[in-house]
C-alpha cells in the first residue's frame, strides 16, 4: 500500500500548484514554531557556558531560552486588541515540542542514553517557568492559541547519539551543553539534524517509516496528555518531512501539514487527504525586520492571487528572559496586523483547523456563527467555484 502511495505522491508533487485551492476573501493565518522547547538556561546557564569557553552572543539563537508566562500574557493581550471582519481575534498556530531532555537523568547515566521528560510533567533540572503550562491553556481557552504538533526533541536522535558516543570535539560539546542543561544551539552544530532527518552519519537522510511513526506516536500522545486532545495540524522540525512522515501523521489524526516558505504554493490536499499549507511570509524580527510597506506588498500579492497570507515566525521572537526579543516583535506585529485590518476590513483570521474545514466543508464556525467562504478548486485541469452557507 505504501509503495503505491509513494508512486502517487512522487507523480503529484511537481504538479501541486495546479491542484490547489484559492479563496474569495482575505485569509490570514499565523504559524509559529518551537514552543515548549528549552534552550540556554537563562542568565545562569548563559554564564556557565561562557565560563566553559563557549563564546556566546554571536547569533540570536545564542540567546534562545524558553518563553515565560509573562511573555504569553503579553502575546494574548496583543492578540485581543485585533479583530477580523467577524469580530474574531487572531488565533496563533503554536507548534509544540512535547518533551525536553531530562538532563539530571542523562548525567546520572553518564551520558550513555538519551532520556526525555514529557512537557506535561514540567521542566527538567534547574529550569523554572512558573505558570507556563497554565498560560498555554489559557490562550487556548480564550481562542488565541491553536496548538499543533512539532515533535519530541526537534533534533535527530540517532545523529545526536552518534555524536555523544564520540570522544572528540562533537561529543564533548554535547556533554558540555547538557551539563549546563542546554539541549543544543543549532547554528553551532547543524550535524544534529532535525527530528526525522539526519544530514550525515550514521545514516544520512530520512529515518525509516517505523522510526518516524514511533516518534510521531510518542509526540502525539504527549500532546494529548498536555492539552487533553490530539493534534490536528503538524509541522516537521526544519520542515523536513517525506512520504513516511505524512503517512504516520495521517495515522495519528493529523489533517493539516505545515510547510516552510518558498515559491508561492496554494493549499492542496495530498493522497493521504492531508491539507498541505505553505507559509507565504517570514516574519522574524529577531533576524530581520522589513519595513511595514514591504510586508504589505507581500500581503497584497498573496490576496491578489486568492491565496491566504500565512505568516511564519518562531517562539524566540516572543522571549524576554535572556534578551528582550519580545517587545520589538510585539510592536512590529501590532503595526502589521493593524495595517492589514485597515486595508482589508473583510479579512478573516483563521487557524489551520478553520482552513481545513473551509476546504472540506465550505465553512467554519466563528463566534457569530458559521462563516461561508467561496473556494476555487484548481484540480483536474478545470476550475470550479464552490460555496456553501
Amino acid at each position: 500500500m505504501l509503495n503505491v502511495a509513494r508512486k502517487l505522491w512522487n507523480r503529484a508533487r511537481p504538479r501541486t500548484h495546479q491542484r490547489g485551492f484559492l479563496f474569495d476573501r482575505p485569509l490570514v493565518l499565523i504559524e509559529s514554531d518551537d514552543w515548549g522547547r528549552v534552550g540556554v538556561r537563562d542568565r545562569e546557564g548563559f554564564e556557565e557556558l561562557r565560563a566553559g569557553g563557549i563564546q556566546l552572543g554571536l547569533h540570536p539563537y545564542d540567546s534562545y531560552t524558553l518563553e515565560t508566562a509573562e511573555d504569553l500574557d503579553s502575546l494574548w493581550t496583543l492578540l485581543k486588541r485585533h479583530r477580523d471582519g467577524t469580530g474574531r481575534h487572531p488565533c496563533m498556530v503554536m507548534n509544540f515540542l512535547t518533551a525536553n531532555l531530562d538532563f539530571p537523568a542523562i548525567v546520572a547515566n553518564n551520558f550513555r542514553k538519551i532520556e526525555l521528560l514529557a512537557l506535561v510533567r514540567g521542566l527538567p533540572g534547574r529550569w523554572k517557568r512558573p505558570g507556563l503550562l497554565e498560560a498555554y491553556r489559557q490562550g487556548i481557552a480564550d481562542g488565541l492559541c491553536y496548538p499543533a504538533l512539532h515533535g519530541l526533541t526537534h533534533f535527530c536522535q540517532p545523529a545526536v547519539e552518534f555524536a555523544l558516543a564520540d570522544s572528540g570535539e562533537r561529543g564533548e560539546l554535547v556533554r558540555q551543553l547538557w551539563r549546563s542543561e542546554t539541549p543544543y544551539i543549532y547554528w553551532r552544530m547543524p550535524w544534529i539534524g532535525y527530528e526525522y532527518w539526519s544530514p550525515e552519519k550514521p545514516r544520512a537522510g530520512f529515518l525509516v517509516h517505523q522510526e518516524q511513526e514511533n516518534l510521531i506516536r510518542l509526540a502525539a500522545e504527549g500532546f494529548a496528555k498536555l492539552f487533553s486532545f490530539f493534534p490536528e495540524s503538524a509541522c516537521a522540525p526544519g520542515y523536513r518531512a517525506n512520504l513516511e512522515t505524512h503517512a504516520a501523521w495521517h495515522k495519528w489524526g493529523i489533517r493539516v501539514a505545515q510547510n516552510g516558505t518558498g515559491a508561492p504554493v496554494a493549499p492542496f490536499i495530498d493522497e493521504f487527504e492531508v491539507l498541505n499549507l505553505s507559509r507565504t511570509i517570514d516574519f522574524e524580527p529577531v533576524h530581520k525586520e522589513l519595513p511595514l510597506e514591504k510586508y504589505m506588498q507581500l500581503v497584497d500579492d498573496c490576496f491578489s492571487r486568492g491565496m491566504p497570507v500565512i505568516f511564519s515566525l518562531h517562539s524566540i521572537n516572543f522571549q524576554s528572559a535572556l534578551r528582550n526579543f519580545r517587545d520589538p516583535t510585539m510592536q512590529a506585529l501590532d503595526q502589521l496586523l493593524s495595517a492589514i485590518e485597515a486595508k482589508y476590513p473583510n479579512l478573516l483570521y483563521l487557524h489551520d483547523g478553520d482552513l481545513y474545514r473551509i476546504v472540506t466543508r465550505g465553512k467554519f464556525n466563528s463566534k457569530s456563527g458559521p462563516v461561508a467562504v467561496t473556494v476555487k478548486n484548481l484540480g483536474g485541469g478545470t476550475t470550479r467555484s464552490m460555496s456553501w452557507g
